[in-house]
Formats: C-alpha cells, structure tokens, sequence
C-alpha cells in the first residue's frame, strides 16, 4: 500500500510533553463498532464487560540514551536490542566518526568498542569490563524519551517515573508500551470489581518504533525485530477467555503483536519465546486479540497502520481528525483511543 495513505496534520502544539497527572485523568476515545464517542481511562471498567481480560506489557525501560566521546567528537548512542550478555545494537548519532574496532568513553568509567554496522545503519556496541552492563548503564546513561520529546525539552528526574509504567518488572525496553501509562493502582482496583481481569506479557521494545518508514510502499518497509515473551499459564488463560466469551483485550501495540505473533491460523494462543518482526497493515486478518488501547500514533507509522488495520484506515483518518479538533493529547505521553472492532475479526 501507499505508504502516503497514513499521512495526516497533526498541530505541534498536540504533541504531550508530559503526561496526564494524575495518570488515570487522560482522555480516550471510544470507537466501539460504529460509534465513536469521547470519554476518559477513568471510564474504563464501564466501557468493557466482566469477563473481559486486558492484556499489559510488563516490560521495564533502561537508561539506553548515551553522550560519550571518541577522541574529539561527540557520539550518541541510543541502544535498541541486546544481541548477548555485554552486546548491544545501537543507533549512533555521528555515526560518521567510527569505524570497527573504535572505542567510544561514555563517561564514569563506562567504555564500549565499536563493530558490525548493519544496514539500518546501526552498530554492535560491546561493553567492556566484568560489571553487568545494567549497573554501567545505571551509571552513564539516561531515559530514552521519543524523539518528538526529546527535541523540545531535556530528560529530567520526573522521567524516570513518568516513563515507566505501573508494571514494568523486566528491564530491557528502550521505549515504555505507553499505553499503560495511564493504569493506576486506583484504576487496577475498579477494573478487578467490575470483572474485568488482566495478564502480562513481556516484549522488550526497540527504538526501533520510532524510525519513519521511508519506503513509499509498505511492502519494501522492514521491521526491527523485538524479543519477547508468553509464557504457557499466561496463553492458556488467554484462550480460555475468548472460549468462554470474553474479549481479549490488548493494552498498547507492543501486547497485541506479541499476541499475533504466538497466534496460530486457528486462533489458539500458544507459548512464544523470541524475536518477532510482525508489520500489521490493512489487509491482515487479526487472530488472537478482539480489541486494542492504544495511544495516538505518529502519521506514516507503522503504529498508524495497525491501528487502520484493526478498524479500517477512513474510520481512523476520521477518528483522529476528531481528536485533533477536540485538543487530544498526541503521542507517549498523550490521551488514549480504545478500539473495539466489529466481531467478526
């Protein structure tokens, strides 16, 4: 498909710097079917049935954004996926400055040598010294806030909350599954009343979510593979829910292509550990979830063309024209949508 088909204006000035305070405060958009309608994450737990599961990402963020030096020239470093115990792949800003073999000094004692540029332009850091490379980048590194963040303002102490979510319990992302931003343990307390339950997966997210699709046509568009996984008390669960009538709700992108990626052709959740590269556009039959929430999404992303996939692309051309107009907040740490297609996935 054209990739110029998931284009749209979106207004600077709704792009959310900071979140919603408190977190449970921020707006959603309902589609639900035909209807689209705008309420609130507080509304929640009256917009879904008991019987109902929501599906969390618990990854944890790590501080993956490094300033250090070669010589004379700065080097960022904004690591995406690990590739072994003391390995990492990277996006490097001045990438021009290194070669393989190059040692780069990110500053209190933290060093790492240069190898292996890959075709996205990326490079294979690998760490030196015994200590576990979480303490190193405890020491010299920081939040990783998007891109269309991080150009108007600087990181600070209240990202370090702000970008993690109420679940995040295994380090390894490089960017929040922002979705569940907006969960509270207020929300948890409403939501488990009304009957509506909730399970946890892992997908350590890659920077990678945030690279622009270049290609004009999404069939030549490669996706970066991310590591995750389901376990088998947590697939099961899965799927006794949807026999039992219930809906499966994914809470952010990241849950719902884990869950495609570990749904067979029919419709059984199975156990998944490993590396999925799933690109869901228009076209793709969804298998394993019956609804999504989920952020407002960057245009020409491949965010933005799931999101079409699951509710067709008018219906959500339309939809965030609607947010627009109406002052929702954009992005990570913006408002909200849920998504509830017909049932007939």
């Amino acid at each position: 498909m054209d990739v110029g088909l998931f284009d749209f204006a979106l207004p600077p000035e709704r792009i959310a710097l900071r979140p919603a305070q408190p977190r449970d405060s921020a707006r959603l958009l309902l589609l639900d079917g035909a209807e689209t309608r705008d309420a609130g994450i507080a509304d929640l737990p009256a917009l879904l049935r008991a019987g109902d599961l929501l599906v969390l990402n618990d990854t944890r963020v790590i501080p993956a954004q490094l300033e250090g030096t070669r010589g004379d020239a700065k080097i960022g470093a904004t690591l995406h996926k690990r590739e072994g115990p003391r390995r990492w792949r990277a996006f490097i800003r001045n990438a021009r400055r290194l070669g393989d073999g190059d040692s780069v000094d990110f500053g209190n004692g933290v060093t790492a040598i240069v190898s292996d540029r890959g075709d996205d332009g990326s490079f294979a850091l690998t760490f030196a010294g015994d200590e576990p490379v979480e303490l190193l980048l405890g020491r010299a590194g920081s939040m990783p806030l998007p891109p269309y963040i991080a150009s108007k303002r600087p990181t600070d102490a209240r990202d370090a909350d702000d970008y993690q979510t109420m679940f995040a319990s295994e380090p390894g992302a490089v960017a929040a599954p922002t979705a569940a931003l907006h969960f509270t343990p207020a929300l948890m307390a409403a939501l488990d009343a009304t009957g509506i339950a909730h399970a946890t997966l892992t997908l350590h997210v890659g920077a990678g979510t945030f690279l622009p699709v270049k290609a004009e046509d999404t069939v030549d568009h490669r996706m970066h593979a991310e590591w995750g996984r389901i376990d088998a008390s947590t697939a099961a669960r899965l799927n006794a829910v949807r026999k039992a009538g219930g809906r499966v709700i994914a809470v952010g992108t990241t849950s719902l292509r884990l869950i495609e990626s570990a749904t067979g052709e029919d419709g059984v959740i199975r156990p998944f550990e490993g590396d999925t590269a799933i690109f869901i556009t228009p076209g793709y039959r969804f298998r394993g979830i019956d609804g999504l929430l989920t952020n407002f999404h960057l245009p020409r992303s491949t965010l933005f063309m799931l999101v079409s996939a699951l509710m067709g692309l008018e219906r959500m051309q339309a939809a965030y024209a609607h947010a627009i107009a109406q002052g929702y907040r954009f992005y990570s740490y913006g408002d909200a949508s849920l998504l509830l297609p017909e049932s007939d996935l």
